[in-house]
């Protein structure tokens, strides 16, 4: 399994989540799922000089098949819809490969 650890400054809570309702149908084809979700009230030290409010796994059965989902027409059509409205900025923290 392929997983990313990833880290958002979500600035539209509603919008975001009807992203993750429009996207998730699309990821499934591709293997992916969440593992773990969480929303941060704080950051000590954020990342890049990015702010995070929102940390989670993502993965996928492997490298390809992210790389797949995340060129996916019908998705990118999804994140140009929501994600570009409800995120400010996204910081991947890691990928690796999860033995």
């Amino acid at each position: 399994m392929y997983e990313m650890l990833v880290g958002l400054n979500v600035t539209d809570d509603e919008i975001y989540t009807a992203y993750r309702v429009a996207m998730k149908p699309i990821l499934v084809q591709y293997g992916g799922g969440f593992s773990s979700d969480f929303k941060v009230s704080e950051t000590l030290v954020p990342t890049e000089n990015n702010d995070i409010n929102r940390v989670f796994t993502i993965y996928f059965t492997d490298k390809t098949a992210m790389e797949n989902f995340f060129s996916n027409p019908e998705y990118l059509a999804v994140k140009n819809k929501f994600f570009e409205k409800s995120v400010s900025t996204a910081t991947i923290l890691s990928s690796y490969t999860k033995v």
